[in-house]
């Protein structure tokens, strides 16, 4: 795997080739709405797009995967490389809000995430999924896929749907709140530790000095 990072402006690429995927993918976190997704799955884009949309980042993310075999390896891996693009962006967090959670709903589906840039990568994921695939897509691996990104990302991770009858708004309601809660997250923070304007890169939000 190789990367690149400017921290200043919060962006990297990062470029993940195996036998089995061949992912490239360049975030920008404080984006513009510049996305262009293509894996090879349709489903998978169309997740990958609604985090990059309500995140407000930039995205470009490309896989070429084995999908004579199924879809895992090509879920998984994009998933580790987004979430290790995103690590490299943050470079050490500081300056950012650190937490971030959210309550989205999708028509009768309601979901809720909370995330926490830790540096200590946890996740506990529960969708309640009962259809065997979402298109090209099995349910096993959407949350797989949000379980890797986790775990590339070295963040904690809580994410559960409390309502919902259909497994694509399910789905789909999950990815929106993590979004949502990783763009509070990231947001900068201000010297009152209110809202997103604060520009400093000196104060890191752990008593520790250091997330990890």
């Amino acid at each position: 795997m190789s990367a690149s990072a400017t921290p200043s402006v919060r962006r990297a690429s990062v470029q993940r080739t195996t036998r089995e995927t061949d992912v490239r993918v360049a975030l920008r976190v404080d984006g513009s709405g510049r996305i262009d997704v293509a894996t090879g799955i349709g489903m998978l884009d169309h997740l990958f797009t609604s985090i990059a949309f309500h995140a407000g980042w930039d995205l470009e993310l490309t896989c070429r995967g084995d999908l004579e075999i199924d879809d895992h390896h090509t879920a998984e891996d994009c998933a580790l490389v987004l979430g290790q693009a995103l690590f490299e962006a943050l470079g050490d967090r500081a300056g950012t809000e650190r937490f971030g959670d959210a309550l989205v709903p999708l028509d009768e589906a309601l979901a809720r995430c909370a995330v926490d840039l830790s540096g200590r990568p946890f996740a506990r994921v529960e969708l309640g999924l009962v259809r065997p695939m979402l298109g090209a897509l099995a349910c096993e691996n959407v949350t797989h896929v949000l379980q890797s990104f986790a775990m590339a990302a070295r963040l904690t991770l809580h994410v559960e749907l409390l309502s919902g009858a259909n497994d694509h708004h399910r789905a789909e309601a999950a990815f929106k709140s993590l979004a949502v809660a990783l763009r509070r997250a990231t947001a900068r923070r201000t010297r009152s530790g209110d809202s997103a304007t604060f520009e400093s890169t000196s104060n890191v939000p752990s008593t520790k000095g250091v997330l990890s």
